[in-house]
């Protein structure tokens, strides 16, 4: 299999978020089936490789046909693209709706069914796979005392459930709200009777979609009962009624009623099965097939160009003025 290249702009604290940690993680996972290294290309870091040197450096540029540069960074794709569109890229796509698109030569692999069907549409000719974000074994129900009533995350939380339902919750619960960066998150979730998550604001002002939501599914792992909204990726895994519930739901009061149930008669938690297509195991295998069929089309790219019309703007007129000629032809005839 050719090497992978995983470009991200850096790994420090300025780059800190779920899409990177979740990348690094299919990292870690790709070297189970072939060689792959971290390459940044905004900020220069001790012992990684940076994209200028790659592409510069004469011992390492001699083998980028061997060689597949992984993307992820939304906003950094169409600079990226343009720049390695000699070289064989991967778009891994995390949110949808940046508004860019992309060739058919560029497979594009999608962490949730939600992205997947976003790039299904827009890019119909291209080699699309979906590989979903890992959920990581230490995510699990220990079974023990939980002296958290709600919990919450401050990033990303709605207005409304920072403002007004957690007002309305503290003087008939405990409630913690996370402001800062967890260390044992697992271990806190283990500690939360029920775990408040509302990211469609969030991402309304980001204009992208939630990609795939990480924390709801770690939640549900850990044995907390969810309220959580339903947007984007995380449309894939809950199921409103039956393994979560839906927050900012009609009216404040609402809310309240229904997480004071939940927190004096807990619903049912799904079973270690519904995990497992999420777990290491089976992302790693899943992986492997995904790779080999793009090393496959990398090889048939070679020798082959794309000949299929892509759906362009131009071509989104010419059909639609053919359909309509075409009834207005049925019409005159009829």
């Amino acid at each position: 299999m050719r090497k992978l290249y995983f470009l991200v702009p850096g790994t420090g604290d300025r780059f800190a978020c779920g899409g990177l940690w979740a990348e690094l993680k299919v990292l870690a996972l790709a070297q189970q089936i072939c060689t792959a290294e971290v390459v940044t290309y905004r900020q220069r870091e001790k012992d990684t490789l940076f994209l200028d040197d790659v592409l510069q450096d004469d011992s390492l540029r001699s083998h980028l046909q061997d060689a597949i540069f992984v993307m992820s960074w939304g906003f950094d794709i169409p600079k990226l693209a343009a720049r390695l569109r000699s070289q064989n890229l991967i778009y891994h796509a995390h949110s949808a709706g940046y508004g860019f698109t992309l060739p058919a030569q560029v497979p594009i692999m999608t962490v949730s069914r939600n992205t997947l069907g976003y790039w299904g549409q827009k890019a119909p000719h291209s080699p699309i796979y979906y590989l979903p974000n890992q959920i990581s074994d230490e995510f699990s129900n220990l079974n023990g005392d939980r002296d958290i009533d709600v919990l919450l995350q401050a990033r990303k939380s709605s207005e409304y459930l920072l403002q007004e339902l957690v007002p309305a919750l503290r003087s008939r619960c405990r409630v913690e709200v996370v402001q800062s960066y967890v260390e044992d998150l697992p271990g806190l979730f283990n500690r939360a009777k029920v775990y408040l998550y509302d990211s469609a604001e969030y991402w309304a002002q980001q204009g992208v979609s939630e990609g795939f939501g990480l924390q709801p599914m770690e939640a549900i792992a850990c044995g907390c009962q969810v309220f959580s909204s339903v947007n984007g990726g995380l449309s894939d895994y809950l199921d409103p009624g039956f393994n979560a519930q839906k927050i900012a739901c009609y009216s404040k009061e609402y809310d309240i009623q229904r997480i004071l149930k939940a927190l004096e008669k807990p619903s049912h938690v799904p079973p270690e099965s519904f995990f497992e297509e999420y777990r290491g195991e089976a992302i790693v295998e899943k992986l492997g097939a995904i790779l080999k069929d793009m090393n496959d089309f990398f090889d048939h790219k070679q020798n082959h160009p794309s000949n299929i019309a892509p759906l362009t703007s131009a071509r989104l007129l010419q059909l639609n003025t053919q359909r309509i000629l075409g009834k207005l032809k049925k019409k005159l005839m009829g």
